[in-house]
């Protein structure tokens, strides 16, 4: 067999070994979905793993700008680690795209129909076939973050929480109704939730026997996960959070 004839015959089997592969790592289907929040209706985007089964639940909670394509990226890598993830949209289809809109939005979410709508995608989730019931966690970036934190305040049969750099409960009395283990990614240079602020909700989640585990990032401050973040944007330690963030919701909701 000559030179080319063996060039051919490893291009060729090398294309079907990439072919496998491709097939192995399909894409999650994904959807926009519609369901009930009080009298209201609220949207999200739907990603689910393409292989039939029974999966753990998890509601994806959008940062200040709204449910916008990082949002959704996000909701897609989850569902492609064998989570149904919902990202709810707490905006009602607006999405900023300036800190002062952004801003103006989030002022403008009434934190009682935030809460209201996370129950109504915990219902949702939980009224599936393909969801684990009794599996499903919630996960968030900056206010989405805070937000996850609360919807455990207000749903005891939450089974997971993921807060990145999001706003912390400081009243005790709040802090006892986290039944959830809750893990936390913080920046070191955060101005707005800082390493004190971290400290202090760890200890009092710690002494009231809580389960919780938190890292804070040296040189990182806030939304350092978020590459649209372009000065704030630190790779390593965002890639260190994901995997702690897929650990812990292997070991929650698994």
């Amino acid at each position: 067999m000559n030179r080319s004839v063996k060039l051919i015959s490893a291009l060729a089997a090398f294309g079907l070994i990439a072919a496998a592969l491709a097939v192995r790592a399909q894409t999650p289907k994904t959807q926009t979905v519609e369901f009930p929040s009080g009298k209201e209706t609220v949207g999200g985007f739907l990603a689910v793993p393409d292989k039939p089964g029974t999966y753990p639940g998890i509601i994806v909670i959008h940062e200040w700008w709204g449910l916008n394509d990082w949002v959704k990226e996000q909701t897609e890598k989850l569902a492609g680690q064998g989570y149904v993830a919902l990202a709810v949209d707490l905006y009602r289809g607006k999405v900023a795209t300036d800190p002062s809109e952004a801003h103006e939005l989030m002022r403008g979410l009434p934190q009682d129909r935030g809460i209201r709508d996370m129950q109504a995608a915990y219902d949702y989730l939980a009224a599936r076939k393909d969801v684990k019931p009794g599996r499903i966690g919630s996960i968030g970036w900056c206010m989405g973050g805070g937000l996850a934190l609360q919807f455990a305040i207000h749903q005891p049969r939450l089974a997971a929480c993921v807060v990145n750099y999001g706003s912390l409960p400081t009243d005790p009395n709040d802090i006892q109704q986290i039944l959830a283990p809750v893990l936390g990614n913080f920046g070191a240079d955060d101005k707005g939730i800082t390493p004190a602020d971290v400290q202090a909700f760890e200890k009092t989640m710690r002494g009231l026997n809580r389960r919780i585990d938190v890292k804070i990032y040296p040189g990182a401050g806030h939304a350092f996960e978020n590459p649209n973040n372009t000065s704030g944007y630190r790779p390593e330690a965002a890639a260190d959070a994901w995997k702690r963030t897929l650990a812990f919701l292997h070991n929650a909701l698994g």
